[in-house]
């Protein structure tokens, strides 16, 4: 083709290119003539036929809905949609105060099956549930009806929610479920401390979740964790009130699937009654909770700042008497400071059935703000990899010895360093441990046999009866079997209900061990 006649085209094609309108974006006013919508009127036809004509486009859309209060019965936003979406909420979206009038009965606003959503524009969600609190009776009734949720992700992936206030849920103000690569930004979620189960955001089944620069303040649970959750990260957020950031509950449903790679970091807790929470129910079924990280927290005035509750049981609807089921192990609590309204400040109540492993706590500096004893831990059935920079009030100093363990960073019991003639007569009472609370009365150089007991309950095994001796107070608390005490001198600890003071009642036989370096 002749060179001339190349350039010619060339050039007219470059000219087409020039004069055509680029087509980059759609732009959706639910308050336009064509859907109608006004401010102090229901809005839920004008933004559904708003989503409608959005998730047809083929080109990047924004559904746009100016400052101004508007009603919304109830909106379900499903894909899939050709293109990316952003909803752009500068106004207030109003539920209605009976539950009975929103168009979905668990649901108030949802997402579901959609890529590459964006909800944001500085807007608000008032989900208006004081009725539904006062209606909730689920502190009674463990079948209790299902709660409208404020905003609910389901199947969705690669979204960002940002400049969003939640407001006053009738129950969890965000549900995110079956989603990866979910991200909160600069969210703002508010309702009384008194208000029945309005968790901040509960996530379940989903990966990579984000949550940064966010104030949460609820009457549950600030941010609450299901099963099957993996790669989630929590920073800079602050929380309270409410309940604290919650691994759990787990354990209550069949085939739940494992918890694992959570960073909870930089995040305030002001006026909570928990803090870094990991709970499971007893009698449960089971589950796995791993490689989960609590890191440079602050405590304000908060009940539990630090508790692993594996006898969670709200309401006592369930049988503490049989153990959880959910392993918890490669945990770490590291550098949390501030202040707790109660004395028990880091509380490890572990199964029995399935200790937790591999915990570690350091740089804990935690002060009781009260006047009802001193400042305290308790950890059952545990096995604590690391203590470092931790106070001996809070480290577990039940078994815990920085003395005889200056060198190590694994805890263990102290030594038992009895002469082999010597023996204990059969009536006496001897101290293997001392007040949870006051560990340096525990006599680490005086023991190297245990005398065993076969008077509890019936049985062929010897057991170790385990009294209270506190004030007024000679109770039985439990038994516990020759292995369970072997697993003690190991690093695991069974302190049982109601024992500030654990004593060894010696009956009968004994039962020769060796010392910790040679198990």
């Amino acid at each position: 083709m002749d060179q001339k006649l190349m350039n010619v085209l060339t050039i007219s094609f470059l000219l087409v290119l020039a004069f055509t309108p680029v087509h980059s974006s759609d732009f959706f006013d639910v308050t336009s003539a064509k859907y109608g919508g006004k401010p102090n009127t229901d809005i839920t036809k004008a933004l559904l036929n708003a989503w409608t004509d959005a998730c047809a486009s083929p080109w990047e859309s924004t559904i746009y809905v100016p400052k101004g209060t508007y009603g919304l019965k109830g909106a379900i936003f499903v894909g899939h949609c050709k293109a990316p979406i952003e909803l752009q909420v500068e106004g207030t979206l109003q539920a209605p105060e009976d539950t009975g009038q929103v168009t979905s009965p668990d649901t108030w606003v949802g997402f579901r099956y959609l890529n590459r959503l964006t909800l944001s524009g500085g807007g608000t969600f008032d989900g208006r549930g004081a009725l539904s609190w006062k209606q909730n009776d689920c502190n009674t009734n463990k079948n209790c009806k299902s709660r409208v949720v404020n905003i609910r992700f389901d199947f969705v992936n690669d979204t960002i929610i940002k400049d969003i206030t939640s407001l006053d849920s009738k129950n969890f103000h965000f549900n995110v479920f079956a989603c990866n690569n979910i991200t909160f930004q600069h969210a703002t979620i508010t309702a009384p401390g008194d208000s029945v189960n309005t968790d901040g955001i509960h996530i379940a089944r989903s990966t990579m979740v984000t949550v940064a620069n966010t104030s949460i303040g609820t009457g549950d649970d600030c941010i609450s964790i299901g099963d099957g959750t993996s790669q989630l990260k929590f920073t800079n957020v602050t929380c309270g009130p409410g309940h604290g950031i919650s691994i759990g509950s787990l354990g209550r449903y069949r085939d739940e699937q494992p918890v694992t790679g959570v960073i909870i970091k930089n995040v305030t807790f002001n006026s909570t009654q928990n803090g870094a929470r990991i709970k499971t129910w007893p009698a449960s079924y089971g589950g796995l909770v791993s490689d989960i990280h609590y890191e440079d927290i602050i405590m304000v005035n908060v009940s539990n700042p630090i508790i692993i509750d594996q006898e969670y049981c709200p309401w006592n609807l369930c049988n503490k008497k049989i153990p959880s089921k959910v392993k918890i192990s490669d945990v770490s609590f590291k550098n949390i400071k501030g202040t707790s309204t109660t004395p028990l400040a880091v509380n490890f109540i572990c199964s029995w059935s399935v200790p937790c492993e591999n915990v570690e706590i350091s740089g804990i500096v935690l002060t009781y703000t009260g006047h009802k004893g001193f400042i305290s831990s308790q950890c059952s059935n545990v096995k604590l990899a690391t203590i470092a920079n931790v106070t001996k009030a809070l480290a577990c100093g039940n078994y815990y010895s920085p003395a005889s363990n200056k060198n190590h960073t694994e805890a263990h019991s102290p030594e038992i360093s009895r002469s082999e003639n010597q023996t204990v007569s059969k009536n006496q009472t001897e101290t293997v441990a001392g007040n949870l609370n006051e560990p340096a009365r525990v006599d680490q150089r005086k023991y190297r046999r245990l005398l065993m007991t076969s008077s509890g309950p019936e049985s062929d095994d010897q057991f170790l009866r385990v009294t209270s001796s506190a004030p007024n107070s000679r109770s039985t608390c439990g038994w516990l079997q020759p292995r369970a005490v072997v697993q003690l001198l190991r690093g695991f600890w069974f302190p049982l209900h109601g024992c500030l003071y654990l004593d060894v009642l010696i009956k009968s036989r004994q039962l020769d061990l060796q010392p910790i370096s040679a198990i």
